[in-house]
């Protein structure tokens, strides 16, 4: 059952691919082939890593290692591991999006006038806090 649902979940990528075909099939496999490489610039190659690293963590849970008696005597929360993972991740994909608005307005804002440099590095600096605000929840949860 568990592989069943991983190699399911694995295969949630080609959905999009699927779809894209169908819609495309009037113009031929070579020609929808290359709009969909083109067009999706990698998307279906992202989704599965990111599917294929949620089966990974699914798979290697502390509660698969504890059913398989990898960890003798854990007591700890099983969710806590995934709890911290989400803090961190969310919070790193926050920061990113800050970081990429504030970047790009600090680099312009630097070109047309070199002496803002000091506030605009702070900006993007506060933008960078948010990944460490999810880091320290991170450890938070797995230190209870």
């Amino acid at each position: 059952m568990f592989l069943f649902a991983a190699i399911l979940a694995g295969m949630v990528p080609l959905i999009p691919a699927v779809i894209y075909f169908l819609r495309e099939k009037k113009y031929g496999p070579k020609a929808a082939t290359e709009g969909l490489i083109l067009g999706l610039k990698g998307f279906n190659f992202v989704v599965g890593l990111m599917a294929a690293g949620a089966g990974a963590v699914w798979l290697f849970s502390p509660t698969a290692a504890m059913a398989a008696g990898l960890q003798a005597g854990a007591t700890s929360d099983p969710y806590a591991s995934l709890a911290a993972a989400v803090a961190t991740g969310l919070a790193c994909i926050g920061a990113g999006i800050g970081v990429s608005g504030t970047g790009a307005a600090a680099v312009g804002s630097i070109a047309e006038k070199p002496e803002s440099f000091g506030r605009s590095l702070i900006f993007v600096g506060l933008a960078e806090g948010i990944a460490i605000y999810g880091l320290l929840i991170a450890f938070i949860v797995l230190n209870r």
